[in-house]
């Protein structure tokens, strides 16, 4: 969008511009070997993994896309011809297609099922790259003044739209997701040696990161292309000790894939009844 600055008596000069909504890139971390879900890693990448009929990358990006962002930029590293052969046929997975073989073979898309409008780079990152150094080298896809960046392993219902308001009212270079994670074992409220109160899986009290970020374009300045630049590092300590980097503190759903117990705990809810597609979303700001 672009907009003219108006002067006095009428003059127009100038002008600047705003990022539609669909044009922010959203950065996924799409490279990591996922070594503590081995089981279904090992010859396929961790966002790859299958929560339903999708691996779990579609539903990351299926939140996006509900939220209206639909410019994708994909990190990759382990297995990242996977993550490439994916997209690059998707429609041949979700559309009824006709093959002709013989003299003059064909393919024809018969029916256009996915809905999906979205645009992906997949950015080759290194196999063995940090998580920074792996921002740093896509650099040159982001041309807007913001950008969003997440992990391709963890699920929530967060409205995305009140956490670009937040980003965009704080004016600080960073905004870091705070969540509190589910606790691994069941909690008692015990009453002398009376249980009054049973909770299976009870929110922990302390905040962590919840892996979904808005940074401004100056960001990158904080990273270096050096595969061993790991972001959560000293370039989040250098944002915090200036005073740039702020929480936005979600209370919903969110909940990560880093075991097979997690893996378990997603794949447990009926399809349509995802939990981290059922909040209602708000207009953009």
């Amino acid at each position: 969008m672009v907009y003219w600055i108006t002067l006095p008596g009428g003059r127009r000069r100038g002008y600047f511009e705003v990022a539609s909504k669909a044009d922010i890139p959203i950065v996924i971390l799409c490279g990591g070997m996922g070594m503590r879900l081995k089981e279904e890693t090992e010859f396929r990448p961790k966002p790859m993994v299958e929560v339903g009929h999708y691996p779990i990358l579609w539903h990351i990006m299926k939140l996006y896309a509900d939220h209206g962002f639909h410019r994708f930029i994909l990190c990759l590293g382990f297995r990242g011809d996977v993550i490439r052969n994916y997209f690059a046929t998707y429609h041949l997975q979700t559309c009824d297609t006709e093959v002709v073989l013989g003299d003059t073979p064909g393919l024809r898309i018969l029916s256009r099922n996915s809905v999906e409008n979205w645009r992906i780079t997949l950015a080759e990152t290194g196999r063995k790259t940090q998580t920074g150094a792996r921002i740093k080298r896509i650099e040159k896809y982001v041309d807007t003044d913001e950008f969003m960046v997440t992990y391709g392993d963890a699920v929530t219902d967060l409205d995305l739209d009140r956490l670009w308001e937040f980003h965009k009212n704080h004016g600080g270079l960073a905004t870091v997701t705070g969540v509190h994670p589910p606790a691994r074992f069941g909690e008692l409220e015990i009453d002398g040696d009376r249980v009054v109160d049973f909770a299976e899986k009870p929110l922990g009290k302390n905040w962590i990161s919840g892996g979904f970020f808005i940074f401004k374009k100056e960001y990158f300045s904080y990273l270096s292309a050096d595969e061993n630049c790991v972001m959560e590092a000293e370039p989040m300590m250098r944002l915090a000790q200036e005073g740039q980097l702020h929480v936005y503190q979600h209370h919903g759903f969110w909940q990560c894939m880093d075991t097979m117990r997690d893996l378990t705990y997603l794949r447990s809810f009926e399809d349509g009844k995802e939990p981290w597609f059922q909040k209602k979303k708000t207009q953009w700001a």
